[in-house]
């Protein structure tokens, strides 16, 4: 692993670089060439296109911060702390967001979704121990169903169906709000390995779907590459990067045979130099190494295997689209 984050290192791009020192080789706040990078980051292109956009509605602001994030800035920089600001001007008394921020549909009166992705949005951003945040997450656990995951959500005072690209295995719950509440809880200090997060971990490992295709579709969307459209079906595909991200931060432990296997997965994708190819789009391939690479490391931490069994996924109802 050390050899290949070394590779990283050769990159162009300082915030790349940054992140590689500082997750994968745990060098101290005052090495030199980290505090070199530091400032130099903030004058990166698409750094400086990030914090000089002006984006339009929660949803638009919440995947600003998101990207931020991505690029190593946390809510210390005045400008992330502005946006930061924006997203709580929203906020509701019981903790979540407007639901008519991200659909016009008034036939649901609530959908999980609607906390999750704005608190992802501050804690990718440093900022999910903020008090405005912590009514936010009890609201998102106050949602959950009775075997720990989340519902589509609610229709007249009825769950919502869940058609077939969404369904859970052995679950009632719908996948796309799981995955987005568990997002959001993985990037708070304590609620990432609490019981509502290694839960949802333990039910999205259930799924054992190998989509090659869909590998690095949200580094994609973090980097500017693909679109992050539409509001459930933001999680429509099975991003194995993606989900090894998440339930990684949950504490799991490589022991989990189903967390052996998609490592052994995604291991025999592996590139001769130690990389990962971006499938679609390989200017992405060493942000998308970073990303697994750091997720590898954590589960070399881990502490719990889920007992859940895996589950092979057939949608029987409505087909992925692959676009």
């Amino acid at each position: 692993m050390t050899e290949s984050a070394w590779l990283l290192l050769s990159d162009s791009s300082p915030a790349l670089r940054c992140r590689v020192l500082a997750e994968l080789l745990d060098v101290p706040d005052d090495d030199p060439e980290l505090a070199d990078l530091l400032p130099r980051r903030t004058e990166d292109a698409q750094a400086l296109a990030l914090l000089g956009s002006e984006p339009e509605g929660l949803q638009e602001l919440g995947q600003l911060l998101c990207r931020l994030g991505a690029m190593g800035f946390d809510h210390s920089h005045p400008r992330v702390a502005e946006l930061v600001e924006r997203v709580f001007a929203h906020q509701r008394d019981d903790g979540s967001f407007p639901l008519t921020e991200f659909r016009t549909d008034d036939r649901y009166t609530m959908i999980p979704l609607q906390a999750a992705l704005p608190l992802r949005a501050v804690g990718s951003v440093g900022a999910a121990t903020d008090p405005r945040a912590e009514r936010a997450y009890d609201w998102l656990i106050a949602q959950r169903v009775e075997d720990g995951s989340w519902p589509t959500g609610l229709v007249a005072g009825q769950p919502g169906s869940v058609p077939g690209y969404r369904k859970l295995p052995g679950s009632p719950g719908c996948r796309a709000n799981t995955e987005a509440a568990l997002a959001a809880l993985v990037l708070h200090p304590q609620r990432a390995r609490s019981e509502p997060a290694r839960r949802a971990a333990d039910l999205l490992l259930r799924r054992e779907t190998r989509d090659e295709w869909a590998l690095g579709t949200e580094i994609a969307r973090l980097h500017g590459r693909e679109r992050a459209a539409g509001f459930i079906s933001l999680h429509s595909r099975f991003d194995l990067a993606f989900v090894l991200d998440l339930t990684s931060r949950t504490g799991v432990s490589a022991r989990d045979i189903r967390v052996a296997d998609l490592v052994g997965f995604l291991d025999g994708l592996r590139g001769p130099a130690g990389l990962w190819e971006h499938p679609v789009h390989p200017e992405l391939s060493r942000w998308l190494t970073l990303d697994l690479l750091a997720s590898l490391r954590r589960l070399g931490a881990g502490n719990w295997a889920g007992e859940g069994p895996r589950l092979r996924f057939r949608p029987d109802d409505v087909p992925v689209k692959r676009h």
